[in-house]
């Protein structure tokens, strides 16, 4: 049986964050070889779908995974996984503060639209904290749906309240001065 490249998001907001995100790094090795794994970047709750931005701030972080597994398969050994490390899915717990939150980003060249598994992630493309990790462990990684790997995605993505470009500004021209954005 081959082996398909599978991509997770990895997130906690609820402390002890790191030891909660390192034991989700050691059980993704038994359901595939995990190839990479990014640091752990620090980040403001995004207030969306239940999430506050007063909720604590989240530590995420991406793995690369090497899988035997049928991605339906995948995404419910990722919510086993959740549920052993003390995630709450029911309707209360299922967007506020959370031990681990993992999420299927992308299987392979893939592209599921059925109930219960969407993939590619259907938010990713417009989530910095998604993004950044995976893009330093997977620059290259390709987003089948919208056909761009996440290395553009990233320098792609505009902040959508304001419709400001979040990624590098493009160089001042010559002689005139740069500041900061607003």
């Amino acid at each position: 049986m081959t082996r398909t490249r599978a991509f997770i998001g990895l997130g906690s907001n609820l402390r002890p964050r790191t030891a909660n995100l390192r034991a989700a790094v050691d059980r993704l090795r038994d359901v595939g070889h995990v190839t990479a794994v990014s640091r752990f970047l620090r980040t403001e709750a995004v207030p969306e779908r239940g999430v506050a931005a007063t909720d604590p701030e989240f530590l995420n972080a991406a793995a690369a995974l090497e899988t035997r597994l049928d991605a339906r398969t995948l995404l419910a050994d990722l919510l086993e996984i959740e549920a052993a490390l003390g995630r709450d899915r029911t309707a209360d717990g299922a967007a506020g503060p959370r031990t681990i939150d993992l999420d299927l980003l992308l299987f392979g060249d893939a592209v599921i639209d059925e109930p219960g598994l969407a993939v590619p992630h259907p938010r990713m493309h417009r989530r910095r904290f998604v993004l950044e990790p995976l893009v330093e462990i997977a620059p290259n990684a390709w987003h089948p749906g919208l056909r761009r790997t996440a290395a553009e995605l990233l320098a792609e993505l505009i902040v959508p309240a304001s419709g400001r470009r979040v990624s590098r500004p493009p160089p001042a021209a010559a002689g005139q001065k740069t500041r900061a954005p607003s």
